[in-house]
């Protein structure tokens, strides 16, 4: 579809009423998994559209443009409230965590299936294997907590059990800024650049809000540590967008960003009263393109095709099982950042800065490390700690399911996976 080409409603015909941003939240227990996760998706998409047209407000000295902005973003924060209200009462917030990482999981690995720059790649299955851990850890929390296994929540769709060990992911902040998309770039590429920023973003935001209101502290030092992981993510993402482009540009890149995703949910929702919600809110991001085109022809003097000269949006986005290609990834769980490059932890010499920022972040005692004692602890209370697996892990160092390893990924003395023969999936 090329969405240019579609008729548009003016701006002002996109606005509802309060009672139309309440719609009737999904069942928990009934919903299909990947549906809770595209409203996440969309609900990230929403925040950083409203994120940076708020930015751009303040960078831009002219007061109709800001005028503008101020129309579409209204719409932008009325989806969001929208989709935001989606989520029943009666889903907690460790519930709803394991449908956030569930999401990171899957829709990284779609992309990373995708995309063709090999620096997205890298960076793309690098994360993955973070946030496979991170759901493997808030998994274990809600076993021990709540009584609950999160096998239920994801649909078997998505395997739970190590990935990178979380206390393996703490990184000085300069290593894991990578080189960025040229303009060149596939515009799929660059798509998943925005998408992924987006979407770890509003993980981020959502762990550093929540960390202060888990039940406990385990918990709540868990949702702390990940939270810190998750910024890294944001930066790592964010540094592959494509620089030097104008604040309209931008504009219109993000505008045709939301439209492709919700035609993306639009064609694989299996819920008919979500798939209306998706087809409205494309309706409506449809008018704010068309705005973004013509405020960048008004005020740059110049067309949406220089920006996006191939305008047909490519395959949609689909969030389904990965379970193979996130096997084929463990076997690099112990790469790791230095500065703009993916290299194997056994690579680094002795004074890197990876092993320094290790070693201030686990402090003298890793055993307080939440990621570790929350598998420390479920290992002690039920005698082994909580998995959905589908074959025996890949990696032999984290089969043990009574004994955390916290070695794999920041050790140099572990031996280089490719030197391990996995045994497959």
């Amino acid at each position: 579809m090329n969405p240019f080409a579609q008729k548009a409603a003016p701006v002002a015909a996109t606005f509802e009423s309060l009672a139309a941003l309440y719609p009737r939240a999904y069942h928990p227990m009934e919903v299909d998994p990947y549906t809770k996760c595209r409203i996440i998706l969309m609900n990230g998409t929403e925040f950083e559209a409203v994120k940076f047209s708020h930015q751009m407000a303040r960078h831009v000295d002219d007061p109709q443009l800001r005028a503008e902005l101020a129309m579409t973003r209204r719409t932008e924060q009325q989806q969001q409230k929208k989709l935001s209200a989606l989520k029943p009462l009666d889903e907690t917030v460790l519930e709803h965590t394991i449908s956030y990482e569930q999401l990171a999981v899957d829709l990284t690995a779609h992309l990373g299936k995708r995309v063709a720059s090999r620096n997205v790649k890298q960076a793309l299955d690098l994360a993955l294997l973070e946030d496979f851990d991170h759901l493997y850890r808030y998994a274990d929390l809600m076993e021990m907590d709540d009584g609950q296994h999160a096998e239920r929540l994801v649909g078997r769709y998505t395997e739970i059990m190590p990935g990178r060990p979380t206390i393996s992911e703490h990184r000085f902040p300069m290593d894991g800024v990578p080189c960025a998309l040229g303009k060149d770039a596939p515009l799929f590429d660059k798509l998943a650049a925005m998408i992924i920023t987006a979407a770890e973003q509003q993980t981020m935001n959502y762990y550093m809000n929540q960390n202060g209101f888990y039940k406990n502290d385990l918990g709540r030092r868990l949702y702390q540590e990940i939270a810190l992981i998750e910024e890294q993510h944001v930066t790592q993402y964010e540094a592959l967008m494509v620089p030097g482009m104008t604040w309209l540009e931008c504009n219109l890149m993000h505008e045709y960003a939301e439209c492709y995703l919700y035609w993306s949910c639009e064609q694989t929702e299996s819920d008919a009263y979500v798939r209306s919600i998706w087809e409205q809110n494309l309706g409506q991001e449809l008018a704010h393109l068309h705005k973004a085109a013509e405020l960048l022809e008004r005020y740059e003097g110049k067309h949406w095709q220089q920006v996006i000269p191939d305008p047909e949006f490519p395959a949609p986005i689909v969030l389904e099982a990965n379970i193979p290609y996130v096997r084929s990834v463990l076997t690099t769980v112990q790469n790791t950042w230095k500065e703009n490059e993916i290299v194997p932890v056994q690579s680094l010499d002795a004074s890197a800065s990876f092993f320094s920022f290790q070693n201030l972040a686990r402090g003298e005692d890793e055993k307080q490390v939440a990621s570790h004692a929350v598998i420390d602890q479920a290992a002690a209370r039920l005698g082994r700690d909580y998995r959905f697996e589908t074959a025996p892990h890949p990696v032999h160092e984290l089969r043990s399911r009574t004994q955390d390893n916290t070695a794999v990924g920041r050790d140099p003395a572990i031996p280089g996976y490719n030197q391990i023969t996995p045994e497959k999936a």
